[in-house]
């Protein structure tokens, strides 16, 4: 049982004198009632304790801890995302985890059951953001911006039952790259996909295509085909499924939940069941409804235009009109594009590993000027990486092919084969440092040097200097490598010298 403090013995002994000067009925009652008071600090101060040995010690659901060679991956991951950003003009931004929840609601359609809540703190009603996007919309409009070129990169979170193995999960990073502007048609556009492009070719994840179509064509089609305009969005949304659904349940779900006739069905799977390339734009200004439709022509005509711009970038045969893409998000307004791998790196007994789309974006011309107290409009088209998936496919491939990870970039370890020179290695370690060498030592004043030099090999660390009372008395440094086992002595001059050279030779 835990014992109670000083304050609690002094309160203690006040309160028993006090007792002792009361009349004897009084004293009882009075007794009796702090008595249970004591109960009830002991019952408090035990229930910690109680409470602890039932923890479950585990990461909440949908979410995971990083380990340090994981983060070596998801490292070299984001820098070959943000250095092709960089490439192509963007600026960095970050806005804050949580928004106001009025920000976040009615732009993301059925999605929007998916956003988290958070419990009212303050008279403020917020939400996790859901995406990157809106906070974007939200700060131009707030800013009043009317031209950016920017990436960001940060997490999100949404309430949605995890996948892990696919690379889904509550909690996610983003990385958006987005162009905000009025600009000439499909020029930007064209450019999102050429990053996409660029990344997924850099990433080496096998072979892929960019399905794009546009929100006009898929209103327009739905039009002839007889859906109700209100029910536009919510067919959509059925649509969006045909990457994880038959034809057959998508059919379906429209029917027996949209409640469309099932000719009118019939119709639309006429068109979201083609896909193909400029030939595909070419065949669908012939085609006699659609073609009659000013909505859908409009969008086919920018595609035609984008596909020649892509043909200009190289990139057209990566890319494929795709009448099933839809883009279930509420804020989309004109072209829609989304990556999707054909096949992963995988060893013929392993079972490839399916992911999804690892990138997906599109044009939004109107969400900036929802958040405008004029509403003002700021065209934008935007593309956004799915991290965490194309993370599942690399870690996986490391693992298949057994590569070994170096979890610090140390280049010198700084040791000594005799006691008592802890001093020394200290003095040699922050010359290293201030030159800029990346350098470690031992913490502990006599260590062995087999000890060291074993940690060199496990940690992977190029090179040893190493300092005892013979090199001291002649003025030089052992200068050692791990990979070799080959020592030359250095004038301690020009140590820092020499390990600059070999570093950059190496």
């Amino acid at each position: 049982m835990p014992q109670l403090g000083l304050l609690h013995r002094r309160a203690w002994t006040y309160l028993l004198g006090q007792l002792l000067r009361l009349p004897r009925a009084v004293c009882i009652r009075e007794i009796h009632y702090h008595s249970q008071v004591a109960e009830a600090v002991l019952t408090s101060q035990m229930k910690p304790h109680q409470e602890k040995s039932n923890l479950i010690i585990k990461t909440p659901k949908g979410t995971r801890d990083l380990s340090p060679q994981q983060m070596v991956v998801r490292e070299k991951i984001l820098n070959m995302v943000v250095s092709c950003f960089k490439r192509h003009g963007a600026k960095c931004l970050d806005t804050p985890a949580f928004e106001l929840k009025e920000v976040l609601t009615e732009k993301y359609g059925e999605d929007s059951r998916l956003i988290y809540d958070l419990k009212d703190q303050g008279g403020e009603l917020l939400s996790l953001r859901y995406d990157l996007t809106v906070p974007f919309a939200r700060y131009l409009a707030m800013n009043k911006v009317k031209k950016m070129k920017r990436y960001h990169v940060g997490k999100v979170w949404r309430r949605e039952s995890p996948t892990i193995v696919q690379g889904r999960y509550r909690e996610f990073c983003q990385c958006d790259f987005d162009i905000a502007g009025q600009f000439d048609p499909m020029i930007p556009d064209a450019e999102c996909l050429k990053i996409m492009c660029e990344i997924l070719s850099g990433l080496q994840l096998g072979d892929f295509v960019i399905k794009v179509s546009d929100r006009r064509i898929l209103d327009g089609m739905f039009a002839i085909c007889g859906v109700p305009e209100s029910k536009f969005h919510a067919v959509c949304s059925s649509i969006d499924k045909l990457d994880k659904m038959s034809w057959k349940n998508v059919r379906h779900e429209m029917v027996e939940k949209q409640g469309l006739a099932p000719e009118v069905a019939d119709r639309i799977g006429d068109y979201v069941q083609c896909h193909g390339g400029m030939s595909l734009v070419e065949q669908m200004f012939q085609d006699p409804k659609l073609s009659q439709n000013n909505q859908a022509l409009e969008g086919l005509g920018d595609l035609k235009l984008l596909f020649e711009y892509l043909t200009l970038f190289g990139i057209a045969e990566k890319i494929s009109f795709d009448l099933s893409l839809a883009r279930g998000l509420d804020y989309y307004t004109g072209v829609i594009y989304e990556a999707v791998l054909l096949q992963t790196l995988a060893q013929a007994d392993e079972e490839p590993l399916n992911v999804g789309s690892v990138a997906a974006g599109g044009r939004y011309d109107g969400l900036v000027g929802m958040f405008d107290p004029k509403g003002h409009r700021v065209p934008c088209v935007g593309l956004s990486i799915g991290l965490e998936r194309i993370f599942s496919i690399v870690e996986q491939r490391m693992k298949t092919f057994g590569e070994k990870i170096r979890t610090t970039e140390t280049q010198v370890f700084v040791a000594t084969p005799q006691k008592n020179f802890l001093q020394e290695r200290l003095r040699l370690i922050a010359e290293l440092w201030d030159a800029g060498i990346k350098a470690e030592l031992m913490y502990k004043n006599n260590p062995k040097l087999l000890t060291q030099l074993r940690y060199c090999e496990d940690t992977g660390i190029p090179l040893v200097v190493i300092i005892g009372e013979q090199e001291l008395k002649d003025g030089v440094i052992k200068l050692r490598s791990v990979a070799s086992r080959e020592e030359v002595a250095i004038k301690r001059e020009h140590l820092v010298t020499e390990i600059q050279k070999r570093l950059s030779e190496s």
